[in-house]
Order: structure tokens, then sequence, then C-alpha cells
């Protein structure tokens, strides 16, 4: 990856040290005002799925069309926001353009804790496109479920796709307990997008 020099060095101990990540009904009272589309993804949208938390979630990431990153920028004022890549971070504004970096954490700028990483996702128009595929795509409505606490969370079979690239012992955990919870469709998807994206993976057979 092509990165400029300079940034902060971070490593694996420090991220761990320094994220207190908010909760998902704590970035949705933040963001009431936020009129695009925005959800929470990975772990913590699994969890919203079923209904329960089970397990700890070291951070929070929410995701928003690229382009309307600005406006949850704008909706968070006060805190600093940064772009992590190759194990240092850059200040938001010096990397806002770089297309394969799409990650972006905030922080309280007084404690240095980070609260919030926030998924910049390619988009065309009002349709979500997928980063891994981009022939994957599908209008904003059919990726985002809100739950009955009015928080919006990714279709688990998305978020189950992100998780399926590097197999960690959380996302195995994460594919066994939602699994049941899959119906017909679901699984079809799912299974389709896993034959696509990473074939012959380990989960396809249990579709």
């Amino acid at each position: 990856m092509d990165l400029p020099d300079g940034g902060t060095p971070i490593s694996h101990e420090e991220c761990e040290e320094r994220w207190r990540g908010w909760t998902p009904a704590e970035v949705t009272a933040r963001l009431a005002g936020v009129t695009a589309p925005w959800y929470v993804a990975a772990g913590w949208a699994l969890d919203l799925f079923r209904g329960e938390v089970t397990r700890e979630h070291e951070d929070l990431e929410i995701a928003v069309p690229r382009g309307s990153f600005p406006e949850i920028h704008a909706a968070l004022p006060g805190y600093a926001w940064e772009i992590p890549g190759d194990g240092r971070l850059f200040d938001y504004e010096a990397l806002a353009g770089h297309q394969e970096l799409h990650q972006t954490w905030l922080s309280d700028p007084d404690t240095g804790l980070f609260h919030l990483d926030v998924f910049r996702e390619p988009h065309d128009g009002e349709r979500w496109v997928c980063r891994r595929d981009l022939a994957i795509t599908l209008p904003y409505p059919e990726i985002i479920v809100v739950s009955g606490d009015g928080i919006p969370y990714l279709i688990p079979e998305l978020v189950l796709l992100f998780k399926a690239r590097d197999v960690r012992d959380k996302d195995q955990k994460d594919f066994d307990g939602v699994l049941p919870l899959l119906g017909p469709d679901r699984r079809a998807r799912l299974a389709g997008w896993l034959d696509r994206v990473h074939p012959e993976h380990a989960w396809l057979p249990r579709l």
C-alpha cells in the first residue's frame, strides 16, 4: 500500500489500551440528527441481530457512505479523527482521499482514548457497494435493519461475509452463534457471496 512518510506509530498493545468503544445506543443518540444512511457493523451488529450481548466488544464500528462522512464528522464536534494504516495513525485530512483506507478512528483529544471507528464505504449514489467485491451492490434499505431500540445495523449475512476473510476465534464463534438464527434466504445469500468472494470457504458446507 502506498502511504506517505510520517504518521504516528501505534502498536497493537497501545491500541488495546486506548480503546474504550461507545455502545451502539450511545452512538445512535449522538448521531440522532444525521440523515445519511449509517449502521453499526461487525460484532456489535451480530449482537443487535441476536438481541443480546454475547461477548465483550473492544471497539465499536459503524459504516457510512464515503461521500457522507462529513455529516458524521460534523455531528461529533470536538473530537480528533485519524486514519490507521501500516501500523501508523495519520491525521484524517492527510489521507481522506486514499481509496484503500476506509477506517477512521475518533478519539477524545483530552484523554487520547478511542471511542468509535467509522468505515467510509464505497457507494454508487444511493446504493451500497461491497469493498471486497465491487460487483456486489445493494440499495441501502436492503442492508440496514433497525432494532427495536432504534439502532441501525448491518444485515448479518454481510457482517459474516466481511468476517470470512481472516477468521479469528471470535469470528468463528460469531458464525457458530448466528448460523442457527439465519433463515433460508439469509443463508442462501451468504452462501452465494462466499462462493463468489471466498470460494471453498470452510463455512460453505454448513450453509
